[in-house]
């Protein structure tokens, strides 16, 4: 039984798909307008997290993920490094796969992009406009907001508040400052498509709408994203898409919190972000996964180094306990049914994480059995997306380095000191400290 936080509902739920055994996801990605950073990351670890714990469980799942690749900052940041948008969004959507597969994040079923589903896009505003909840002004093609009667059923918004605080800029073509564009008329110099409309491109809202359809269905089991797409983007998915079909959109949404840097959201338009790919450089995917996993996806994540450090030396202590106890196959059943208990209630890794800890603690302090635990921390850290195929060159570096301490061991036996100062002072530019003392060398990770 898998439970959680539904955003729609506002209270915990117990899990029932449309399809027995199966799940649908709607996962928004990027809007391809710079790097992927680690605000984006913490999203789509989110959703790689929810996939696995439902794979475990014996679901078949359907995730599908999206590239916005055109909009107004698409075009404008394009412009502004000379370059084709298409040419320019691909860099940052080749940097996000690298950097989602070195996260061994799971493919999704498809990465739907919003300039391949032109045809989807029009067919649905066509349907909206026949409807009579849009209306085309002068090359451009609005929502009529108000028609739609459960508007901020997602967000608890509502309308008559909406209005009256609105802080819209004023735009004469649309007939209620809170109605969005559906279809946008080309300006000059712009990308376009040709529609009923004449030459535009489509509105951010109806990309995520036409795609998640298509590949689906018109309900679907969840949509998950970033808490700040709750209004009005999601907001306004759920108006057009449940008003052209009649039908419930997404049964379940899952919303993840903000990571912040200094207090404000990491985010492109406040350029206070930091590249996935370049943290990637600093610790390794699995510290980056855990650091993560540390704090609950529905609270916020305040970044700073210490705690990136602290989870890379976390894991190291992992890896190694893993390294030197795992044998066999057996497992601690109880203590392996607790953990996936934690997962399957909200997905809650922190509780997880905290569990494992304590076992690893026991373990090493006797209370419990060293090998049936390290096997069952090490199969749970594989179901939640650990790439422990890093164990193995762990364990060999390891006896590397033993074997170098070894020799120093030895040159300074044969009182070879100019030597052994050299190795250490070498083994401590990589982060490996040497400890010397009456009763041998020993050596640790700094």
């Amino acid at each position: 039984m898998i439970k959680f936080f539904n955003t729609l509902s506002g209270k915990k739920e117990i899990f029932k798909p449309i399809k027995e055994g199966n799940v649908s996801i709607y996962v928004c990605g990027m809007t391809v307008q710079n790097r992927p950073h680690l605000g984006h990351m913490r999203a789509y670890i989110t959703a790689d997290l929810i996939r696995r714990v439902f794979e475990h469980n014996g679901y078949t799942v359907k995730m599908i993920q999206n590239f916005t690749d055109i909009d107004d900052k698409i075009i404008e940041r394009s412009r502004e490094f000379g370059m084709d948008y298409r040419v320019f969004g691909e860099q940052y959507i080749k940097e996000y796969i690298d950097s989602a597969i070195k996260m061994n994040i799971l493919q999704p079923y498809y990465y739907p992009r919003a300039t391949q589903h032109i045809n989807e896009i029009i067919d649905l505003v066509e349907k909206l406009i026949e409807k009579g909840y849009a209306y085309f002004v002068d090359g451009d093609v609005y929502y009529r907001t108000e028609m739609f009667k459960d508007y901020g059923k997602l967000s608890g918004k509502k309308i008559e508040d909406l209005r009256s605080g609105a802080r819209i800029k004023i735009n004469p073509k649309k007939k209620n400052p809170l109605d969005f564009a559906l279809w946008k008329g080309a300006k000059e110099g712009e990308p376009y498509w040709y529609s009923p409309w004449g030459k535009g491109r489509p509105g951010w809202h109806i990309e995520c709408s036409a795609m998640s359809m298509k590949y689906l269905g018109e309900t679907f089991d969840i949509h998950a994203g970033g808490t700040d797409l709750i209004f009005p983007h999601h907001e306004n998915e759920i108006a057009q898409s449940e008003a052209a079909t009649g039908k419930t959109f997404a049964n379940y949404w899952i919303h993840n919190e903000m990571l912040r840097i200094k207090g404000e959201k990491m985010s492109k338009s406040l350029s206070n972000f930091l590249a996935v790919s370049d943290i990637l450089k600093e610790v390794s995917p699995n510290a980056l996964r855990l650091y993560y996993y540390r704090t609950h996806f529905r609270s916020p994540l305040e970044y700073d180094e210490n705690s990136l450090q602290e989870a890379s030396n976390s894991f190291e202590r992992i890896e190694r306990f893993i390294s030197k106890n795992t044998s066999g196959s057996g497992l601690d059943n109880e203590l392996f049914d607790g953990l996936m208990r934690n997962l399957n209630d909200n997905f809650n890794s922190p509780k997880t994480l905290g569990l494992m800890f304590a076992a690893i603690k026991d373990a090493n302090n006797g209370i419990r059995e060293k090998s049936t635990t390290a096997n069952t921390v090490k199969k749970v850290l594989e179901i939640i997306g650990f790439d422990l195929k890093e164990e193995k060159k762990n364990e060999i570096s390891d006896k590397i380095i033993d074997g170098i301490v070894a020799i120093r061991d030895r040159m300074r036996a044969e009182k070879q000191f100019q030597y052994a100062d050299m190795i250490r002072d070498e083994l401590n530019k990589l982060n490996i400290e040497i400890l010397d003392s009456k009763d041998g060398t020993k050596w640790k990770i700094k």
